[in-house]
């Protein structure tokens, strides 16, 4: 059976290939699940996303459903025994660092009650449509990202650099930067649209 003609960075893995196929580039407005992405973004500082990718189920199961309000309680014994796990990258520096991204969630949360609106407004609350033919054409990091890094990190989030945020941006739909010649940059162009129409009838009811 023929394969469709894909963006070239997921490769042959299984894994890789369904997340690129299913996941990547969808708009996420859910609170909880923007924040586990971002986090999982800050393990893969340094490292391949698909090392993280193969780890996400057990890290999900360690990190509590990687719910913000269990996080930021975790205390010295916790962390220590995330340290001894194999199951995940055991940074020290990534690990507490998690603790602190789950308080600066809950403040943002407190102060504004929208995780998703806070995040989505350095995209202007839309999805940016790119159409790049080719990676080489694909920036590491942009204007937006540096703004919305700086903010973060303002707010005392940890492992959030520009380069991490416009990852983050990519894979949660802030950006769609599926190349014009992947079979999802036409679907996903379709996902963003019926998000935004949901999004614009919400507002006015």
């Amino acid at each position: 059976m023929k394969q469709p003609n894909r963006c070239p960075w997921p490769g042959d893995d299984p894994l890789y290939v369904a997340y690129h196929d299913t996941e990547w580039g969808v708009p996420v407005r859910d609170d909880r699940a923007l924040f586990e992405k971002l986090l999982l973004d800050g393990f893969q500082a340094g490292l391949s996303w698909i090392t993280i990718l193969k780890k996400r189920k057990h890290y999900v199961q360690v990190y509590d459903g990687f719910r913000p309000e269990n996080i930021a309680c975790y205390n010295s014994k916790k962390l220590e025994r995330l340290m001894a796990d194999p199951g995940i990258v055991r940074n020290r520096a990534k690990i507490e660092g998690s603790v602190l991204n789950a308080r600066a969630y809950l403040a943002i949360m407190e102060e504004t009650g929208s995780f998703s609106d806070y995040l989505w407004q350095f995209s202007g609350g839309k999805t940016r449509v790119n159409r790049f033919r080719s990676m080489a054409e694909m920036p590491a990091e942009t204007e937006e990202s540096r703004v919305m890094s700086k903010d973060l990190k303002r707010r005392g989030f940890k492992f959030v650099g520009p380069t991490i945020c416009y990852a983050f941006m990519q894979a949660v739909g802030m950006v769609n930067d599926h190349l014009t010649g992947c079979f999802r940059y036409r679907e996903v162009n379709m996902l963003t649209s019926a998000s935004s129409r949901s999004l614009a009838g919400g507002r006015r009811t």
